[in-house]
């Protein structure tokens, strides 16, 4: 037999020191003793237990304020809901930080194997890569959902960062999509759709089991990518606010009662038209922040998620305003 590494060495005293803690209730100063080492060394092996998905802790509680909020909000809008308990006086920023954390901990019960996992770019993306829990795949693809390039860089150095998170994360091989994330003019689109080097990366999303994605507005204070980073100029502005825009998924825009198709930008944009988005079977939206709330009750009316993360004062005011 071939010796072992020092990462799979770790593992495996990760994986008996999680045991003896959470299934023998034994105390870390038992678990300490038992494998010759010191209590701060059997602190470390549970956090990487933890952080490397080898422990999944869940709570349900029959009390919590989150719990009914979400049986709530799931009655009304047909869509599996996690609330994340976060107090009020919590910056958005780091209320931002704590859905996506929560978000990442449950894509690493969602993805697997022989799957096609959809990915947008932005604040909220970024924010759910930076805590993902690795968990090995087999023969799973991860693939851009719209173009990220615009007048000032070819968004490729942002988004790819992300894509490649989530592709070392579940072993899975990267599909970027190199265009704009919107072009100059629709007939331009239009011919570059019908080469077979962007029909190939369109098969691919039409694949997809999962599509991941937060919601981009124009009010949040914690800004949408794409109305912060060059994408749209002061026509683009004066176009939406015609269209009376409330946020967009993946650059697609829509109204507050869920109309997108006539929105003048969406015939230049690059992302995934929301007929096809809703042909995805598990379609994870994540959001935070009370600004986002007319965002969320458009991308609800539009029903475009089936699963929703969601921080739970914006939950409080999705319930209380509807």
């Amino acid at each position: 037999m071939a010796p072992q590494s020092a990462d799979e060495l770790r593992v495996r005293a990760a994986l008996t020191a999680a045991q003896m803690y959470y299934l023998q209730n034994l105390t870390m100063d038992a678990i300490a003793r038992e494998l010759k080492t010191s209590r701060s060394s059997v602190s470390r092996l549970l956090a990487h237990a933890r952080d490397t998905g080898l422990v999944d802790i869940q709570i349900n509680s029959p009390l919590e304020r989150g719990g009914q909020l979400e049986q709530e909000i799931s009655r009304r809008f047909k869509v599996t809901t996690h609330v994340v308990p976060i107090p009020e006086t919590t910056s958005d920023v780091d209320r931002l930080e704590r859905v996506g954390m929560t978000a990442a901990r449950l894509l690493n019960r969602y993805v697997d194997s022989n799957m096609t996992v959809g990915v947008a770019w932005g604040s909220t993306l970024s924010a759910i890569s930076r805590h993902l829990v690795r968990k090995d795949t087999h023969n799973t693809v991860v693939v851009q959902m719209n173009g990220a390039g615009n007048t000032q860089t070819t968004g490729i150095d942002y988004a790819s960062e992300i894509l490649q998170r989530f592709g070392a994360t579940f072993s899975a091989r990267v599909q970027q999509f190199p265009v704009p994330a919107f072009f100059d003019d629709p007939l331009t689109k239009d011919a570059l759709w019908r080469e077979r080097s962007t029909r190939r990366v369109l098969e691919i999303q039409s694949r997809m089991d999962i599509a991941v994605f937060g919601l981009g507005s124009p009010f949040a204070e914690v800004p949408s990518h794409v109305y912060i980073g060059g994408y749209l100029d002061a026509a683009d502005y004066r176009s939406l606010s015609a269209d009376k825009v409330v946020g967009d998924v993946a650059t697609v825009f829509y109204r507050q009662d869920g109309s997108w198709k006539d929105v003048a930008l969406n015939a230049r944009g690059t992302g995934l038209h929301f007929d096809r988005l809703r042909r995805v079977a598990r379609r994870v939206c994540v959001v935070s922040g009370s600004q986002k709330l007319a965002s969320l009750r458009g991308a609800l009316a539009a029903q475009l998620m089936t699963d929703l993360v969601i921080d739970e004062g914006l939950a409080r005011r999705l319930v209380g305003a509807t």
